[in-house]
């Protein structure tokens, strides 16, 4: 692919001590630069990067990190560019990794490429060591692909394929939701290593609002999940070949080796156990085993795991806990006679307390056991590691 079909975007708001060393360093490896402003109220950016070459796009008031890469994506395929490598204006990213993208980028025309950052470096804040593993999460989850730093900033994107999907986030959220759609998509989601720099605390700069952004994050990841929950096929803008499916029949040992296998990491397998324990626990009457199968596959959990930890909350047992929770929230007592008549001769009135129960019952439930889980499986990784 020539150079002057891939392009470099620099969203800014706020970053005039960085913003112009990090577009002269992009405009040292690509030709085409373009800075969005997205309303920064600290300098006039076109005139800080005034001589510089680069197109400056503003928006007149902060509409968000994720608004700014989609204006600047527009932008891109208007001129007829094929490819935009993002980069943040505050420092953190060196533009000489820009090259690291090009190999991957002259794949193919429908790759997502994403910038593993290096933790191994000084300053790297706990909290983001955490959010990276937490979003990865989200991600296997979301679509079942397993990526290193899904909260990287540094990417390439395909702008024609990018410009035909539609988000609801328009600030970090944004990062989440555009991985997540894609892979839905048909784009493929790749990654290559890259270097990074965080300053010290007391010089560190950054814009993101901890409670709003992390608000704006867990809405768009209950979005994206209930959206896969649901039995439907997403628009696919690339169409990839299908991977031939192992038949149980044919390869029943090969089968079960593989739904042992999926998601087992100890994030995968916490998860799948705290799932299958909330659904356990909920008066799925019946059908508790269809149901677990049916989330389990769409969230892309650990099968096997979701549908065994239901046996943990059989009957009587647990049904009996959420029944008395259920009660005292009706009638402010405990039910002291839990028997044959009092539960089914009023069965639609313990049915109900059973259901108002397990809303109580079941998230502490799934905490504990995908606590539980989460140990073991840590434990039993790090003793097969020595």
């Amino acid at each position: 692919m020539p150079f002057e079909h891939i392009w470099c975007a620099v969203p800014v708001y706020n970053n005039k001590d960085t913003v112009k060393a990090v577009v002269t360093g992009c405009c040292s490896v690509l030709r085409n630069v373009v800075v969005v402003d997205d309303g920064s109220t600290d300098a006039d950016v076109a005139a800080l990067l005034a001589g510089t070459g680069v197109a400056v796009l503003r928006h007149k008031k902060n509409l968000g990190k994720g608004h700014a890469i989609l204006t600047a994506s527009q932008y891109i395929e208007a001129q007829g560019g094929i490819y935009m490598i993002t980069i943040d204006a505050d420092g953190q990213h060196y533009p000489d990794d820009i090259k690291k993208f090009i190999p991957l980028i002259h794949e193919g025309d429908s790759n997502i490429i994403i910038g593993c950052r290096d933790f191994n470096t000084d300053n790297v804040p706990e909290k983001s060591r955490f959010g990276r593993k937490f979003a990865n999460l989200w991600l296997r989850v979301e679509t079942g692909l397993e990526i290193d730093d899904c909260q990287s900033g540094f990417r390439a994107y395909p702008v024609h394929y990018l410009n035909q999907l539609k988000f609801k986030g328009s600030r970090y959220d944004f990062e989440a939701e555009v991985l997540a759609k894609a892979a839905w998509a048909g784009l493929q989601l790749k990654t290559v290593m890259i270097d990074v720099h965080y300053p010290k605390p007391e010089e560190r700069v950054s814009n993101f609002k901890p409670f709003m952004d992390n608000l704006r994050l867990s809405l768009i990841h209950s979005m994206l999940v209930g959206t896969r929950l649901l039995p439907l096929r997403h628009k696919l803008l690339v169409t990839t070949p299908r991977k031939k499916e192992l038949s149980i029949l044919r390869h029943p040992g090969k089968f079960l080796k593989t739904l042992l296998q999926e998601n087992s990491t100890p994030e995968g397998l916490a998860t799948a156990a705290a799932v299958g324990t909330f659904l356990a626990i909920l008066p799925l009457l019946f059908i508790h085993t269809f149901v677990i199968i049916y989330v389990a596959a769409r969230l892309n959990l650990n099968k096997v795991v979701a549908v065994n930890v239901q046996h943990f909350f059989m009957p009587p047992f647990v049904p009996a806990l959420c029944i008395e929770a259920g009660y005292f929230i009706r009638h402010g007592t405990l039910l002291t006679d839990i028997s044959f008549t009092t539960v089914f001769s009023q069965f639609s009135d313990r049915l109900l307390e059973w259901f108002l129960g397990s809303l109580i019952i079941a998230p502490v439930g799934a905490v504990l056991m995908g606590g539980i889980f989460f140990i073991s499986a840590t434990l039993i990784k790090k003793r097969r590691q020595r």
